[in-house]
């Protein structure tokens, strides 16, 4: 199981991660963050397989993804 966790304030709401996550588990929030962004999010955090698809595209290196 990984853990995914999101720097939002950095968060500029490109959907990239959401487009690249083959499970589907990443979507942008209803939420605004500090910027006035939607940042993403995790929607099940113990469907993630790790694959660090999402880090991997995030122009602005939000995403961290950590196995545990």
């Amino acid at each position: 199981m990984a853990k995914v966790t999101f720097n939002e304030d950095r968060c500029k709401g490109c959907g990239l991660c959401v487009t690249a996550c083959p499970k589907k588990l990443v979507q942008l929030s209803n939420r605004m963050n500090s910027k006035g962004y939607h940042p993403a999010e995790i929607t099940n955090q113990e469907a993630c397989i790790g694959c660090a698809s999402c880090a991997i595209m995030c122009p602005d290196t939000v995403i961290t993804v950590q196995m545990k």
